[in-house]
């Protein structure tokens, strides 16, 4: 590449960070300016009054949600013939995530860098498993908003229908929307059939299609890996969600006015707390907002401390990240420095 292009490519990272970070800094202080004093010191006595042990042991649970993530990752390596240590991967996924704080998408790169230099495993074998895990991840993310909005439980099914009615004259009833998916359905299957592969000599149709191609076959790549291990990489991608999900039952606990929530509550926080995190860098700031919102527009939850229970539980998956992290650039450091010096 060349150093031109290199300094495009740094400037687009630079001015992407700067994006996203200035959207979490305006909802920040867009919250903030709507605070009377009172409202602000609710908040604080909030934070002051929350049990942190249970802060700590949601902590914890990012971790083994990270730890499970690297024993999923480990899985897509056996078909290629490579088997990166524990430790090593696990490190990897932890640094991806503290470089994801700092650049969008960069600690895809800087993980597969890390396993270079601790496993030597070709940058390029390494990427391809991190666009398979993430399409995977993209399809499961999906599927589970999807059920979440169909099947969305008790009241928050009810505040999300009465915040669209107030915007919307009717809505319409579950029977129309599935029979709006079935029409499309059919049009695209009848689209595809007829007309896509007349379309396929037209250059922007062609790169389509084959993106879609390599989609597919990395979906099916899971399930060539042999029964045992698709198994495994299934249950992994569950157990992932189940602990995202966990972590915000968890943080409940450390407030009195929130250990009464249960399961629900915390898909529900999970759900907001998700799309939050695709709205600023690392979901700083709009993260915990809609946690916020979530608790005190569902379940009546003061202001106070629904502003608290989302910064901790934001704070208590970036502390996670940014503690470990931390201390595994330093380890890969010393680990490439005594290899370089090797005689």
């Amino acid at each position: 590449m060349k150093p031109e292009n290199d300094k495009k490519s740094l400037w687009k990272d630079v001015l992407r960070m700067v994006i996203f970070l200035g959207i979490g800094f305006f909802f920040i202080y867009w919250f903030l300016l709507k605070l009377d004093a009172g409202q602000k010191a609710a908040i604080w006595q909030s934070f002051l009054e929350a049990d942190y042990w249970w802060v700590i042991l949601c902590v914890l649970c990012s971790l083994l949600s990270h730890m499970v993530r690297a024993l999923r990752w480990r899985l897509l390596f056996k078909p290629i013939g490579y088997q990166p240590g524990v430790s090593n991967t696990f490190g990897s996924v932890i640094i991806a995530y503290m470089g994801n704080l700092a650049f969008p998408r960069a600690g895809e790169v800087m993980r597969c860098a890390t396993l270079r230099s601790s496993e030597n495993i070709p940058m390029e074998k390494s990427l391809g498993t991190v666009v398979t895990e993430r399409l995977i991840d993209t399809i499961a993310f999906a599927l589970i908003v999807l059920v979440g909005m169909l099947v969305m439980f008790g009241q928050a099914k009810d505040w999300l229908y009465d915040t669209l009615s107030a915007k919307f004259d009717s809505l319409p009833n579950m029977w129309m929307i599935a029979a709006v998916l079935a029409v499309l359905a059919v049009a695209a299957f009848v689209f595809y059939k007829f007309f896509w592969r007349k379309l396929l000599h037209i250059g922007i149709f062609k790169k389509i299609n084959n993106l879609v191609l390599g989609m597919v076959d990395g979906v099916k790549s899971v399930f060539h890996m042999g029964t045992r291990n698709t198994v495994l990489f299934l249950a992994y991608s569950v157990a992932i969600y189940l602990l995202y999900i966990l972590g915000g039952l968890i943080i409940f606990h450390a407030f009195g006015e929130t250990n009464w929530l249960g399961f629900r509550a915390a898909f529900v926080v999970y759900l907001f707390g998700s799309v939050g995190m695709t709205f600023s860098q690392g979901g700083i700031g709009v993260y915990p907002a809609l946690v916020m919102m979530g608790l005190t527009d569902i379940y009546g939850i003061s202001m106070g401390v629904g502003t608290a229970c989302g910064w901790l539980l934001w704070g208590a998956q970036q502390a996670a990240v940014i503690a470990v992290g931390a201390g595994y650039l330093t380890y890969f450091s010393i680990k490439k420095r005594k290899q370089t010096i090797k005689p």
